[in-house]
């Protein structure tokens, strides 16, 4: 028997990276203990946040040739192993093959264009943000992948190096400040909407149409978020500054990390009452359980920017998102969630 000489060993594939862990940069964010509220009553840390991959872009399946099997599949002809090829299936001249190629392209081409953009978006605007990235997906064939947290938080997180694009802030300091560090890109900042506070509570009858149950203290617990690293929360400070009470209830404070928690901690019963973004609360023009909307003038405007990260700057994805916050279509829906413009 003729021996068969050794064959070289196939080439491996390059495996596709599976979906990362990014660690939420925690150790770079600033202390709950920076502001002074017990620390038993001081929320807990935030999970990992899982940071998914781009997509492959649909170039890269453009600068291969179309595997003869595919040509096949597209005439609809079918073959296998050494079976007789019969009809479509035929050997396909030059020209032939061509204009299968074209068709396969022009088929890929809308992918082609399609873009992902990274966000981190504002704890208090989770709900009307997923409304609107199905939108803009919708309108764009862009894809969003949203990050929801604390805007103090993502700060640090893209201080480190955190991959997003853009960031819709729950306050104009900090994309002014990302842009003044070269971190963002200038001129791309702009409010999107102007955040409401309410103090509310998921009992009704509790919190009064005038919030004295603030100055008549007739509750043990009391939550907000940290006022260091969420606006709302900072805003809620300064109302209780503003109405005398902020000495007198600071004991009773459970501090969340952001507005998210602060809201659960309220609906879930641990706090009888809190702070909370209007948005959280407002469900088809009215709220449920019992509110108070805490009067503009106790505390400084709630001015929600966006801006361009340096990461975003040459992406059509994060160029498209902005110019679609500002549409009509986005700004009435915005609105619908008892935000100002």
């Amino acid at each position: 028997m003729r021996s068969r000489p050794n064959s070289p060993p196939p080439l491996a594939r390059s495996a596709r990276p599976a979906v990362a862990e990014v660690d939420s940069f925690s150790e770079s964010c600033p202390a709950h203990d920076a502001y002074p509220f017990p620390p038993e009553r001081q929320a807990a840390k935030s999970i990992p946040m899982r940071m998914p991959h781009k997509a492959r872009n649909a170039v890269d399946a453009m600068n291969h040739v179309v595997p003869e099997a595919l040509v096949r599949r597209t005439l609809g002809g079918r073959h296998s192993g050494g079976a007789k090829r019969t009809g479509l299936a035929r050997p396909m001249g030059q020209a032939c093959r061509w204009s299968v190629l074209l068709i396969a392209l022009a088929a890929a081409l809308p992918a082609a264009h399609a873009d992902e953009v990274l966000v981190a978006v504002a704890a208090n605007f989770s709900v009307p943000m997923r409304k609107i990235a199905a939108e803009f997906e919708q309108a764009t064939g862009h894809t969003v992948a949203a990050a929801y947290g604390s805007t103090g938080k993502f700060y640090a997180q893209i201080k480190n190096g955190a991959p997003f694009d853009v960031l819709m802030a729950a306050d104009d300091e900090t994309p002014a400040r990302l842009v003044a560090e070269k971190a963002a890109v200038a001129g791309s900042q702009f409010t999107y909407a102007i955040g409401r506070l309410v103090l509310w509570s998921a009992r009704p009858g509790t919190v009064d149409a005038h919030g004295d149950v603030l100055k008549n203290g007739s509750f043990d617990r009391i939550a907000l978020a940290n006022p260091k690293l969420a606006p709302y929360g900072a805003a809620a400070v300064q109302a209780m500054k503003s109405l005398g009470v902020h000495e007198a209830l600071l004991p009773k404070v459970v501090m969340a990390e952001n507005i998210t928690q602060a809201h659960q901690f309220v609906s879930s019963g641990n706090a009888p009452l809190g702070f909370v973004a209007l948005s959280q609360v407002l469900r088809d023009g009215r709220i449920e359980g019992s509110a108070w909307p805490v009067p503009a003038a106790l505390h400084p405007p709630i001015r929600q920017d966006a801006v361009v990260l340096d990461k975003g700057k040459d992406k059509p994805a994060a160029q498209a998102l902005v110019k679609y916050l500002k549409s009509d279509k986005a700004r009435a829906l915005i609105q619908s969630f008892g935000y100002g413009l």
